[in-house]
């Protein structure tokens, strides 16, 4: 096979080791190998680094396996091309397998062109990136919370849920206070602490709020409610962080917003997964793959099987579906309007991520071609 690669090297990866596999020559003939075993110690990968340097190593491929490729690749970003592969993709064949072999077999495909290279984004995205997933994980953490507290209220028969529609409203959360504090609610407090269109329903709120709450319940609820808050200053902050970090993105994120569906938070999930230079993906339809809201191919013998949509970054992926959901329950929209119509033919899940597959396709020419969303014409 051709050699694309004259000096590079493979790296097999692990939590307490790394061993290195350095390629160099151009004829199969002359091929010069030399193989070492490092600690994955700070120390030990600026070493690392040296020991490719003395050897003239230009590229370097290593799998993406778990997060221990990140301190590495953090280091030896900045002194050579690193080729990031998908363990999938460069799976040697079952047999004699041994971290050396790994590590050489890795350095043989990047010599001869064979690996493809994963997505990585500048250190400002990734960034980006793990802010963006904290929050969501955090909202998820406070949903859970708060379910938690219905769970009791509704023990102690306390049917505040099925009178207001949103408990952790203003409104709710006052009235969850007073209930905390005195473990009792009455007439006088309610009138107190309601307001706007809740005003009228003020009686059938009380008697919502008599039940048979006991000191263990409201300690419950005390502890659930004492996350909640500390929860929320956790959100605050990092929403701050990732508004200081998109000012670098203020027109992509402007550009995002002008799609119906698509708001603040979910612009910046967009920009930190995929990242504002489109360049990084050869089409639209590869990026719709990476995400995982494109069908899959799996044909034989001439017969198309399954098409099922293949699994790609589910974080795009989920940030896309809640865009697609958002845009799909607007009027007068061409997205809306052809949503309910796959919706009609092959239910709301496939034409929910055949609307997140036409959106993120939309978002690849947007960034691309630095231009707004234009709404197509309604036959």
């Amino acid at each position: 096979m051709e050699v694309f690669i004259k000096n590079c090297a493979g790296l097999d990866v692990h939590s307490e080791t790394i061993v290195a596999c350095v390629l160099k020559g151009r004829h199969e003939n002359e091929v010069y190998q030399e193989t070492e075993t490092f600690p994955t110690l700070t120390k030990d990968l600026f070493r690392l680094l040296k020991w490719l340097e003395s050897h003239e190593v230009t590229h370097i491929a290593m799998e993406s396996t778990g997060v221990y490729w990140k301190p590495v690749f953090n280091i030896l970003e900045d002194f050579f091309d690193i080729t990031l592969a998908n363990a999938q993709r460069i799976k040697n064949v079952p047999g004699r397998k041994t971290d050396v072999s790994d590590a050489e077999w890795i350095a043989k495909l990047l010599r001869h062109g064979l690996i493809e290279k994963s997505f990585v984004p500048p250190v400002e995205i990734r960034e980006l990136r793990d802010l963006t997933r904290l929050r969501k994980k955090w909202i998820g953490h406070l949903t859970s919370e708060k379910n938690r507290i219905q769970k009791v209220l509704e023990s102690s028969n306390v049917k505040l849920s099925t009178v207001i529609s949103d408990v952790f409203g203003v409104s709710g959360r006052k009235l969850l206070n007073r209930l905390i504090e005195q473990g009792y609610v009455d007439e006088a407090d309610v009138e107190k602490n309601i307001h706007g269109r809740l005003a009228p329903k003020k009686q059938l709120i009380t008697d919502s709020l008599f039940g048979t709450l006991n000191e263990h319940q409201i300690f419950l609820i005390r502890q659930s409610w004492r996350h909640i808050e500390y929860l929320e200053s956790l959100v605050l902050e990092i929403e701050e962080r990732i508004n200081q970090l998109l000012q670098n993105y203020h027109e992509e994120l402007q550009l995002l917003m002008t799609i119906p569906g698509i708001k603040k938070d979910t612009a910046a999930v967009i920009i930190a997964e995929i990242g504002v230079n489109m360049n990084q993906f050869p089409t639209s339809q590869h990026l719709a793959s990476w995400a995982g809201v494109s069908p899959g191919n799996h044909e034989s013998a001439g017969k198309r099987k399954s098409t099922r949509s293949i699994k790609g970054n589910p974080h795009i992926k989920s940030a896309m579906c809640e865009a697609a959901w958002a845009v799909s329950r607007s009027r007068n929209r061409w997205l809306a309007n052809k949503y309910w119509s796959l919706a009609a033919r092959r239910g709301k899940k496939k034409a929910l991520v055949a609307i997140s597959h036409r959106m993120l396709r939309i978002i690849y020419s947007m960034l691309l071609n630095k231009e707004p969303y234009k709404e197509p014409q309604l036959v």
